[in-house]
């Protein structure tokens, strides 16, 4: 899906829209298709958004902040916000599973050195499935 600017990819605010949804929406404990349920729409929809595929429309996202309990500035990034240097960061932490939790852990982890050394695992671990032909496996998608 190409955006207005002619790149390809969902376009960084959606994608970072999305975030947000999924965020509140795991906060509050609710499951997609319970969000879905509450705003008329299906769960695949709600993944939609999530993901930053699909835009929500300003209609949609006041409907989402209601059902969520929190205004709807809460769900659009801040003035503040730097863009990321990769839009593909945003769209890779919506779309695969684990990335979320593994991003929270690491975080949680206080010693630099012990962070360092979790990073070189995983340079080795994504070198070695390279190697293996492994990285041709298709991304699972939350």
């Amino acid at each position: 899906m190409a955006d207005r600017a002619g790149t390809n990819g969902p376009d960084p605010i959606d994608v970072a829209v999305g975030l947000r949804l999924r965020t509140l929406r795991k906060s509050r404990g609710m499951s997609q298709e319970q969000l879905g349920r509450a705003l008329g729409i299906t769960f695949q929809q709600i993944q939609k958004y999530e993901r930053g595929t699909n835009r929500i429309s300003a209609s949609m996202l006041v409907k989402s902040a209601r059902a969520l309990s929190v205004a709807p500035t809460t769900l659009l990034p801040d003035e503040g916000d730097p863009t990321p240097r990769s839009p593909a960061i945003l769209t890779l932490l919506a779309q695969m599973r684990g990335v979320e939790e593994l991003v929270e852990t690491y975080a949680r982890i206080k010693s630099p050195r012990l962070r360092r050394a979790v990073l070189q695992l995983s340079r080795s671990l994504a070198a070695n499935a390279e190697a293996e032909g492994a990285a041709a496996e298709p991304v699972e998608h939350a």
